[in-house]
């Protein structure tokens, strides 16, 4: 039996703890295995560069970060565009998956993955998919891997910047990452105590965020954390077309530091973390979740059932037929428990109703 192994999109933590999970369950019930790994995600399967691996490349790997096949980013709305040999990389990608023999793949990867490997299964490839994301936006899964270890980066950037703000009264503006959700900067803003929490799901008013660090200083805190993700926007930008916004001056962050600077006393600095957050080496919570999903996603290839996807319900590692998931996006729905108990907490979201 001849499997690809494919790590696809942006890097997390936890991508070789998975692949790690599902080269030993596959090595451990399938005695005539071929296991071969894709160069970079899709270039690979589009290019048709693989090599075959043995056992000993998936030892020591459970907390190492990155991943030992590399990956790259591949938009989904290029596979199927004509080139001029008059055939496009979903096209190629089947060619080379027939060519090669492969009996399936195990992709690993986020929103954009998902949605090709939907694709080539709706073509006749025998597709297993495991989601990951830092951004926890894989919809039909209660957690992607990589989220848990970049909620702990970004909690830790909050928590080293407290003591400074605090000696200096100043205010900071901390800007996560999440362009279509604010899953990272919710969890790491209540987990680090942030007194304003900004995300892309609930457009904000400037003057609610003043509101919220003039009552901090009228209590007699001297200094504020507003934690915004990197796709957040005010209700003005909100109304702006995709193009007007991407014409915007400075990030989120910055831009929001720059009004507050000309409105308050205090000295407002800005902090980008930036990709220190998809970094480093998997938390134990990930290198769980990593070797179950990869496990489970074993057991779908030996029993044959593909065109899944590997996903936590609950504390129960499930299969999801891919068709329910593919294209979908778990944003913070307004009624969230997360977003009423940040509230509770007294944490602002730049709103009237905090």
């Amino acid at each position: 039996m001849k499997i690809g192994l494919l790590t696809s999109g942006g890097d997390c933590q936890g991508l070789n703890a998975v692949l790690r999970g599902v080269a030993k369950t596959l090595m451990g019930c399938i005695s005539d295995l071929e296991l071969y790994g894709i160069i970079d995600g899709y270039r690979g399967l589009i290019e048709g560069e693989w090599r075959k691996m043995g056992s000993e490349e998936f030892s020591g790997i459970l907390r190492q970060g990155g991943t030992i096949l590399g990956t790259s980013r591949q938009p989904f709305k290029d596979m199927q565009t004509l080139n001029e040999n008059n055939t496009n990389k979903l096209d190629m990608m089947l060619s080379n998956y027939k060519k090669h023999g492969f009996d399936g793949l195990v992709i690993i990867g986020g929103n954009g993955t998902h949605k090709t490997a939907y694709l080539l299964s709706q073509n006749g490839a025998n597709v297993v998919t495991i989601p990951k994301t830092i951004d926890n936006d894989v919809y039909g899964t209660d957690l992607t891997f990589g989220f848990d270890s970049a909620v702990e980066k970004a909690t830790y950037v909050i928590d080293a910047i407290h003591t400074t703000a605090a000696s200096h009264g100043r205010v900071f503006v901390i800007e996560l990452m999440g362009h279509k959700v604010g899953w990272i900067t919710l969890c790491a803003g209540i987990a680090g105590g942030a007194d304003v929490i900004l995300i892309p799901e609930i457009p904000y008013d400037v003057e609610e965020v003043l509101k919220a660090i003039e009552y901090r200083n009228k209590s007699g805190k001297n200094f504020s954390i507003i934690a915004i993700a990197e796709g957040a926007l005010t209700k003005e930008e909100a109304e702006l077309s995709k193009k007007e916004r991407n014409n915007l001056f400075l990030t989120p962050g910055n831009r929001l530091a720059k009004i507050l600077s000309e409105r308050l006393k205090q000295d407002v600095r800005a902090i980008v973390p930036g990709h220190l957050q998809r970094g480093g080496d998997p938390t134990a919570t990930d290198r769980l979740l990593c070797s179950r999903f990869g496990a489970m996603a074993g057991e779908l290839v030996k029993e044959g059932r593909f065109g899944n996807m590997v996903a936590l319900r609950g504390t129960e590692i499930v299969p999801v037929p891919l068709g329910e998931v593919a294209g979908k996006l778990k944003s913070i729905e307004e009624d969230s428990q997360f977003l009423h108990q940040a509230k509770s907490l007294g944490i602002s979201l730049g709103t009237p109703d905090d």
